[in-house]
């Protein structure tokens, strides 16, 4: 083993570009005849935001190291130029698939069950008529076209929005020609717009984006002028956000002031109509400080994500996933009330197979019984109109203390955040925002109940947010349990989040940042030793990203130590598997389906006695160091076999699975001979109601 040097960067994959094939693969379903079929309408309009996101953060963020002249490289040796020069190369294969997905593929199958977008030379009489009257009485009063010249500098353009640049000839009342002008759309308009089906010419289900009424009626902006062209642009921002927390008093101040410049960061992106003339996307290039690498052009609406209205407001059950009904798991059904349940023994729910009700319930019941004391939890993602945060505003309301862990630093969710916080403080919350430095990511509740025997403590500890709506569309598992040295832990964890003082020794809980990372190489190792020794040894994690070096590299030496090594990672992994004398017996798959996999899960062998812990965190610096995230061990042994089955239905899957191989790339897996298997729709057939 010492012979082998684990660093050397041909055995990590590039992050970025691990990143991008995954939503190669998330698009890949868009393409699935197997999938209903607005359901793969919604999986190509997925591939579109999350690419949206990955140059907003991801991609920004190696732009920012050019310019601050880093040569900062990962494990696999790339320099940010190189990453940059490699992301747009890949990138511009991914979105030329996208708009071939749109436009040969799923148009004309939703044209053939009756869903229609049409364009302006199919447009009827009695439809163009009745889109002139919308234009004129809708439109044209919110949009405010401004032409380019000295006095009329060009505008501020926001983050991700329609815009058009617009090609004149000819002289306004004051005499003025500069030849150019833009139309920004406003974000209240309606990028879809559905004929109404009175129209004699129409169908139930027919629709015209925005952008071509725009076009088809732009001469009605410039009165008196011609419009040589009209084309769609979008430019894509910087959106991470940056606060100094050494210079700051008041975190949730600095965030809101923040909110405001996140829609005009540096420019990453630029999106434009492909048949934009180049001397236009050259002006806009320049305007925007990009280069040609920044630039795609795109044979469709610049936003493909717009195209997922059409999923919400078409009614056609047979096009969508059949609806399910989430189950109650017996031993909560048949108890008084659910801090019964709980003494009576652990619970586990896997969602969203089963309901998180439960969930929504235990803070409920913890704010009206009055023999609660307390109730603390985080809070990360919540969702508008959160019943969990109405239990918690009763309960402060009613006398309880209840102490709230809010992370304002939720990507995408500050705004949403800092409106939470706000409100839970007027109703008598105790908030707090966790660490300076350290996103709080971990999922906890803890209540405290007087009952005969004195204190008791019940706590909820899961791998996903409290939020209702993704707890429909996330696989994710949560423990509720009274275990004393569970329950000691948690408590002591919310203590670090809400006072100072020194790191408690935790009984049972590995926790980010202090334990989890070298508690979980620890376990590796203990397995490499297990296989040196000649006996059998296994490892099998479930995460959403694997990039850590140490991680890795530990993997590695377990690998070449004889250990059994089963990766499911459904996005983001550097390992690379298969490489002889290295990492030949670690298999890494990817299962993309119905629902986005979120569990966490690690499982040892560890000699017979096996070990799973389930968690908030993937193996990522940022989890793994600036996060405060927990682990919990499931030890109830038919929890814990529950747990290890599931695990092993996953790699049985051979029909929502991709092979990870030795090359980076991902191969989609087929039954051939073999019985199919969907592991999560075994888990749909299993575990919810009929």
């Amino acid at each position: 083993m010492d012979t082998i040097d684990l660093k050397q960067p041909e055995l990590y994959i590039n992050r970025e570009l691990s990143l991008v094939e995954f939503n190669q693969r998330v698009l890949a379903l868009a393409e699935d005849e197997s999938i209903p079929l607005l359901e793969r309408l919604q999986f190509l309009c997925i591939s579109s935001t999350n690419l949206d996101e990955f140059f907003e953060v991801r991609v920004s963020g190696v732009q920012q190291m050019i310019e601050l002249g880093s040569v900062q490289a990962g494990p696999d040796n790339m320099s940010p130029s190189e990453i940059l020069k490699a992301v747009s190369q890949r990138v511009r294969r991914l979105v030329d698939d996208q708009y071939r997905v749109l436009n040969d593929v799923m148009l004309p199958l939703l044209e053939a069950k009756g869903v229609r977008t049409l364009k302006r030379g199919e447009w009827t009489e009695e439809q163009e008529s009745w889109l002139r009257e919308y234009f004129e009485e809708e439109l044209m009063p919110v949009l405010s076209p401004l032409g380019l010249d000295p006095a009329h500098p060009f505008p501020r353009i926001l983050n991700k929005s329609l815009n058009f640049i617009v090609s004149l000839t000819g002289k306004d009342a004051f005499g003025r020609n500069s030849g150019l002008a833009i139309v920004q759309a406003p974000r209240a308009l309606p990028r879809l717009i559905q004929l109404p089906p009175t129209l004699e010419t129409t169908g139930s289900h027919d629709f015209v984006f925005l952008s071509s009424v725009i076009h088809a009626y732009a001469e009605r902006l410039f009165h008196g002028m011609k419009v040589n062209g009209c084309f769609q642009f979008r430019v894509t921002r910087n959106s991470d956000m940056f606060v100094d927390e050494e210079e700051i008093d008041d975190l949730l101040r600095a965030v809101e002031g923040e909110l405001v410049s996140r829609h005009y960061g540096d420019a990453v992106r630029l999106e434009v109509a492909h048949n934009c003339p180049d001397e236009l996307v050259t002006f806009l290039m320049n305007r925007f400080q990009l280069t040609n690498d920044d630039i795609y052009k795109v044979n469709g609406p610049v936003n493909l994500n717009r195209v997922s209205a059409i999923v919400d407001l078409v009614d056609r059950p047979d096009l969508k996933f059949p609806a399910f009904t989430s189950s109650m798991p017996k031993i909560l059904a048949s108890s008084r009330h659910i801090f019964e349940a709980i003494r009576k023994q652990d619970i586990l729910l896997h969602h969203p197979f089963e309901s998180f009700v439960p969930v929504i319930d235990f803070v409920r019941k913890a704010a009206e019984d009055p023999k609660v004391l307390a109730i603390k939890q985080t809070l990360y993602r919540t969702g508008p109109k959160s019943a969990i945060v109405d239990a918690l505003v009763s309960a402060a309301r009613g006398g309880k203390e209840v102490t709230v862990v809010i992370e304002l630093r939720a990507r995408f969710d500050e705004e949403a955040n800092v409106a939470l916080a706000t409100r839970l403080q007027e109703a008598g919350v105790h908030v707090v925002y966790g660490i300076v430095g350290y996103k709080t990511h971990a999922k906890m509740i803890l209540v405290v109940r007087r009952e005969s025997k004195g204190l008791k403590h019940y706590v909820h500890i899961g791998t996903g947010n409290y939020h209702p709506r993704t707890a429909r569309l996330y696989t994710d598992y949560g423990l509720f349990s009274c275990d004393e040295q569970i329950a000691e832990d948690v408590h002591h964890v919310f203590m670090q989040l809400t006072s100072l003082g020194k790191v408690a020794r935790l009984n049972k809980l590995l926790q980010s940042p202090f334990t989890l990372h070298d508690g979980l190489i620890a376990k590796i190792r203990r397995e490499s030793k297990v296989a040196e020794s000649g006996k059998p040894a296994r490892i099998i994690f479930k995460v959403n990203a694997l990039i850590e070096q140490q991680i890795i590299q530990a993997l590695y030496e377990a690998s070449i130590a004889g250990v059994e090594i089963d990766l499911i990672v459904r996005g983001i992994c550097s390992v690379r598997p298969g490489v002889p004398g290295v990492s030949e017996r670690i298999r890494v798959r990817s299962i993309l389906g119905r629902f986005l996999e979120h569990t966490r899960v690690y499982y040892f062998a560890n000699d017979g006695s096996p070990e799973v812990y389930a968690a908030s965190a993937d193996l990522m610096p940022r989890n793994l160091f600036r996060r405060v995230e927990v682990a919990y061990p499931i030890e109830n042994k038919l929890l814990r076999e529950r747990v290890i089955k599931d695990l092993q239905l996953y790699l049985d899957d051979n029909t929502q699975a991709w092979q990870l191989h030795a090359d980076g790339s991902f191969v989609r897996m087929t039954p051939g001979e073999a019985r199919p298997v969907n592991a999560q729709q075994t888990l749909l057939e299993a575990l919810t109601e009929k």
